[in-house]
């Protein structure tokens, strides 16, 4: 069986036409003659899921995979045991081997372990009930919701509230993640203490920057008059025993699992600001959408499974173009966080050095995540896109029907802005000028949503976790674990607690600042 260097070493030696020779008519009859062009091109790098009422489009034509490509990756699946280790994530087997744990958070949609599946189905149903009630005014009039987390317990929520609750709010929810008061005291100021509720969000309930603003968003309550700010709080954790500790009515304690990694946990309890905005009905929604990509992703092998073409694609040009990026531009002022949502996702699941058997990796692993909101970005950061010395393969997000009711022709003007990027990008434009020559050749990728509603949401997140996944398990790498944000930290609570010296740079920061 050909190994996996081998098969890295095959991918780099392939011919390398480009995106204009890949659309044309048969090649002059050589090697790749074969090769679909134009619209058959399309249609055999295009695909639809299906999602209840609408749907998405992915359409990777505009990249450089071609049969060739294709075959190659196909082969590095095999080899790399893609379906033995699919086959692991979805039976709840061990699949971050540095921590022995599953990796369970397919199963709070409802797909996987029909035991896990039904643990988190009940715990959804608790905060549904806890919810409904406070929708129903069973803590009084509450209007707000300060939400307080870190990484994966904030970015996820964000994210789902900014969303989602733009046409309609049951609660206004502020997001506060950032140690820096400056965040949390904008919270405040929006917010009417009588009024308002804390959610705590952290897995372990001892996030130092978590848990300080909670202390600080427990002492607003009580300076401005609420009687027993601690019956304010709601605690989402997977340590309840560290919350009661801490003095969190076990009635407001909604736990998770212990094997739902911070990054995949939007889908557990950490979801309730969420569930808060715009009710159990779209949540649920969200996770329906979710599990419609978990069971595409589960039962269909090879290149016509979505996911693993778009990481075929996504190791083409980290692997074998040495491009160092992805650039992510959302098309909708609703996905404006999708980016910062990816950045974590991606970067800390594949930002590895090591395979999952503790040996070096043999190339690069996850390129740096970036990307905005278009039209901003053309006028910002396209410039480099187009012309700039670096090859940037670019994803592009957008919905056919509007997130607004104002005149048609926004919307017309966006997805034509769209649209044309990813052509431009493809075709480019030669010039007599070298400052008006554009060399196109540029790959992109589209994701067309019939809708941005709660469904596409939920489909569009469970999409990149399992690209992620794919990415990770054709590399051999572990893309649970992320023990590179420790050492910081624990260099943070060495400076607290004083009386280590560090480098010459650091200490004179240190004294400079009134801290050393």
């Amino acid at each position: 069986m050909t190994t996996p260097t081998e098969l890295w070493h095959k991918l780099a030696s392939l011919p390398r036409p480009t995106l204009g020779e890949l659309f044309s008519a048969q090649r002059d009859g050589g090697e790749g003659a074969d090769e679909p062009a134009g619209a058959e091109r399309v249609a055999m790098l295009s695909g639809r899921i299906e999602l209840g009422d609408g749907g998405i489009l992915f359409d990777w034509s505009k990249t450089h995979l071609d049969r060739d490509v294709i075959a190659a990756f196909e082969e590095l699946a095999e080899a790399m045991d893609f379906g033995g280790m699919r086959a692991k994530l979805f039976a709840g087997e061990v699949v971050n081997p540095t921590e022995g744990r599953a990796a369970d958070h397919a199963t709070l949609r409802g797909t996987g372990d029909p035991a896990k599946v039904e643990e988190a189905a009940a715990l959804i149903d608790r905060m549904g009930m806890l919810v409904e009630a406070i929708h129903a005014g069973a803590l009084g009039e509450i209007e707000h919701l300060i939400h307080i987390g870190i990484g994966g317990s904030a970015l996820g929520p964000a994210l789902g509230v900014d969303a989602l609750s733009r046409d309609l709010s049951y609660c206004d929810v502020h997001v506060v993640s950032n140690i820096d008061g400056v965040a949390l005291e904008q919270a405040f100021a929006a917010c009417d203490p009588a009024k308002t509720l804390v959610a705590v969000a952290s897995k372990t309930f001892t996030t130092i920057e978590t848990m300080t603003n909670a202390e600080s968003a427990l002492k607003w309550l009580r300076d401005n008059g609420v009687s027993d700010p601690g019956g304010r709080v709601i605690a989402l954790t997977a340590s309840p025993e560290k919350a009661v500790e801490w003095g969190v009515d076990e009635t407001r304690i909604l736990p998770f699992q212990e094997s739902v990694g911070g990054r995949y946990s939007i889908w557990s309890s950490i979801g309730f600001p969420i569930a808060m905005a715009v009710g159990m009905d779209d949540f649920r929604a969200m996770l329906a959408g979710a599990r419609a990509i978990d069971e595409h992703f589960r039962d269909t092998d090879g290149a016509a499974n979505l996911v693993l073409r778009a990481a075929f694609a996504d190791l083409y040009y980290s692997r074998v173009r040495g491009c160092q990026t992805r650039a992510v531009f959302a098309y909708d002022e609703r996905l404006g966080l999708f980016p910062d949502y990816l950045q974590q996702l991606e970067m800390e699941s594949n930002g590895k050095r090591v395979t999952a058997e503790m040996q070096p990796v043999e190339g690069p692993t996850a390129p740096i995540t970036w990307g905005g909101v278009g039209t901003d970005a053309q006028h910002a950061v396209f410039q480099l896109l187009h012309q700039g010395t670096h090859l940037i393969p670019v994803d592009f997000i957008a919905s056919i029907a509007p997130g607004d009711d104002l005149d048609a022709a926004h919307h017309r003007i966006l997805l034509m802005n769209c649209f044309a990027q990813g052509a431009a990008l493809m075709a480019g434009k030669a010039g007599e000028d070298p400052a008006r020559n554009y060399p196109g050749d540029r790959p992109s990728a589209t994701m067309l949503c019939d809708d941005l509603d709660a469904a596409t949401l939920g489909a569009l997140i469970a999409f990149h976790e399992h690209r992620t996944f794919a990415n990770a398990v054709l590399m051999g790498i572990n893309p649970f674990d992320q023990f590179g944000v420790e050492l910081g930290k624990q260099m943070a609570k060495a400076i607290e607690k004083g009386g280590e010296q560090f480098d010459a740079s650091t200490d004179a920061l240190l004294k400079a600042a009134g801290l050393g």
